[in-house]
């Protein structure tokens, strides 16, 4: 890898985690995955300032998405696009799982079911369709 590529990945990697809600999203994905409204809804942010930050993480090599019907669900990757993907996704499985936000949001993940918050996103496609 070039040495100016190298620079380039590691500051996508470290600038991607150095927002709040984007470290707290790589949390949650630890425990399950999980599908652009339920982010939403843990979170309390919108859907555009949602999906910038997957995109954020997605171009970083941190995680990577599926399309399931309507659905899109994210999964943190295995970090293999990038060592530094790689090696600060398997630290951060042992770092901040004490911080009062993050325990909070991972404690409280089995309350966000997609099929009760996504309801308002699946009728809006279906009168599209």
């Amino acid at each position: 890898m070039e040495r100016s590529q190298m620079m380039k990945d590691f500051i996508k990697v470290m600038k991607a985690l150095s927002d709040p809600s984007r470290v707290k999203i790589l949390k949650m994905l630890q425990h399950k995955e999980m599908c652009v409204c339920e982010i939403q809804a843990a979170l309390g942010l919108a859907q555009p300032t949602t999906s910038k930050h997957l995109r954020i993480l997605e171009e970083a090599g941190l995680v990577e998405y599926e399309k399931d019907g309507l659905w899109v669900n994210y999964t943190l990757t295995e970090g293999g696009a990038s060592p530094y993907a790689s090696t600060l996704l398997g630290n951060l499985r042992h770092w901040l799982d004490e911080e009062p936000t993050v325990m909070d949001l991972t404690q409280h993940l089995s309350d966000f079911e997609r099929e009760k918050i996504c309801e308002k996103g699946v009728e809006r496609q279906r009168k599209k369709g």
